[in-house]
C-alpha cells in the first residue's frame, strides 16, 4: 500500500488544544470490526463493553519533562528534547537531543539552558541529531525533573503548563522513560480502574518507553519501505502466563501495548495464543520479565497473534500509528468511523476522544 492511501482531511478546529475537563467523560466511538457497526458513548461507559474473564493491558511508561530552552553561544534562543534522558550513550555520557532550531549548533558548540541552570557541549552529530554532554554531575533524569517541561506535540500550538505535568500523564505511570504519552491511557482514572477490576475483568500492564518515532514522518510512498525506530519495553513473565491461560479476551490500550504484545508473541517468547489450545503456556526462562528493543512496523496485512480489542485515540494521517489501526480493522471500515468522528466532531490527536475497537 501507498502512504497516500493514510491521508485524510481534518478541520483543524477538531485537534484538541486541552483534554476534556474530566479524563473518563471524554467522547469514545466503538467500532464493532465484525459488523462495522458504531456506537457514540462516553468514555467511562467503556466498563460495559468488558466482562468477567478479560484482560486489559496498559503501558506504565512515564512521560519524563524533557524539553528544555536554552541559549547558543551567539545569544539565539534553542528548543531541545532530550531523546534519552534516563540513561547516557557510551562512555562519553553523551545524550541524543533534538534541537530546534539546530543551526549554528556544531559539534563544539556550548549551549545555556534553563538561564545558565544547566549547561552543554555538542559532541557528535548523527542523521541530523545532536549529541550533547551536559555539566550536570550526576542524573540527567533528575534534573530534567526540576527543569524541564513536558514535550507536548507539535500540533498542540502553546507552551506547556503544570497544568499538563498532570493531564499529559496517565494517573498508572510508573517507570521514566518517554518522550510522548500512551494517549489512550490518558482517559483512565483510577477510580474506572477499580471499577473494571471489581467487574471481574483483569488489569495488567507492560512498559514501552515512547520515543520520538511516533512523530517521525513516513518519508517513503511505498510504505514497506520504512524502518521503524526501535523503543524499550519490558514485560513481566505473569503477563504473558495470564495472556495464555486466561478466559475472555484480550484488551490492548494504545498501540504501544500492542507493538508490546505483538513483538512477544511473534518472536516466540510467547504462545501464539491463535495456534494453541486455550490454556496452553509457554515453557519461560525463571527470570520474572522480559525486556528489549522493537521495531515491529505493523501495517496492512499483518496477522495479529494476541490482540482481540483495541482502545486508541484518533491518530494524524500518514503515520505509522494510523496504519497499525488500519491493520487491525481494516482501512476501508477504519475511514469509514473516522467519517463519522469529524462529522460528529470528536477531538483528535493526543488530548482528543478515544475509539474502542473490538
Amino acid at each position: 500500500m501507498k502512504l497516500s492511501d493514510f491521508d485524510y482531511n481534518l478541520p483543524k478546529e477538531l485537534i484538541a488544544q486541552y483534554p476534556a475537563e474530566k479524563r473518563d467523560e471524554s467522547r469514545l466511538l466503538v467500532l464493532h470490526k465484525d459488523t462495522g457497526d458504531i456506537e457514540h458513548k462516553v468514555f467511562k461507559d467503556i466498563i460495559g463493553y468488558l466482562n468477567p474473564g478479560d484482560l486489559v493491558i496498559l503501558n506504565n511508561t512515564k512521560v519524563l519533562p524533557a524539553q528544555i530552552i536554552g541559549r547558543k553561544e551567539t545569544g539565539g534562543k534553542v528548543e531541545a528534547l532530550v531523546l534519552n534522558a534516563g540513561e547516557a550513550s557510551g562512555v562519553k555520557g553523551e545524550y541524543e537531543v533534538l534541537l530546534k532550531p539546530a543551526r549554528g549548533c556544531n559539534v563544539g558548540a556550548r549551549i545555556m539552558f534553563c538561564s545558565g541552570e544547566l549547561n552543554a557541549e555538542v559532541t557528535r552529530i548523527e542523521n541530523g541529531r545532536r549529541f550533547l554532554k551536559f555539566d550536570c554531575n550526576g542524573n540527567l533524569e533528575k534534573v530534567l525533573d526540576k527543569l524541564g517541561e513536558m514535550p507536548l506535540p507539535p500540533y498542540i500550538k502553546r507552551e506547556a503548563t503544570d497544568f499538563d505535568s498532570e493531564r499529559y500523564q496517565t494517573v498508572y505511570a510508573l517507570k521514566s522513560g518517554a518522550v510522548a504519552a500512551p494517549t489512550a491511557g490518558l482517559h483512565f482514572t483510577k477510580k474506572l480502574l477499580e471499577d473494571i477490576s471489581k467487574k471481574g475483568a483483569d488489569i495488567e500492564y507492560v512498559t514501552l518507553h515512547v520515543g520520538y518515532g511516533t512523530f517521525k514522518p513516513v518519508s517513503s510512498e511505498y510504505i514497506k519501505e520504512h524502518k521503524m525506530e526501535k523503543e524499550y519495553f519490558e514485560i513481566e513473565k505473569k503477563v504473558i502466563d495470564k495472556i495464555n491461560n486466561k478466559k475472555g479476551k484480550l484488551l490492548t490500550v494504545g498501540t504501544t501495548s500492542c507493538r508490546v504484545l505483538e513483538t512477544i508473541f511473534r518472536d516466540g517468547s510467547g504462545a501464539n495464543r491463535r495456534d494453541v489450545p486455550q490454556g496452553t503456556g509457554l515453557a519461560l526462562a525463571p527470570e520474572p520479565s522480559l525486556s528489549g528493543w522493537t521495531d515491529l512496523f505493523i501495517y496492512q496485512g499483518y496477522e495479529f497473534k494476541a490482540v482481540d480489542g483495541l482502545l486508541t485515540n484518533f491518530h494524524l494521517p500518514k503515520t505509522t500509528l494510523l496504519m497499525l489501526v488500519a491493520a487491525f480493522c481494516g482501512r476501508e471500515l477504519l475511514f469509514k468511523a473516522y467519517e463519522e468522528a469529524i462529522k460528529e466532531k470528536y477531538r483528535f490527536y493526543s488530548y482528543g476522544d478515544a475509539m474502542l475497537i473490538i
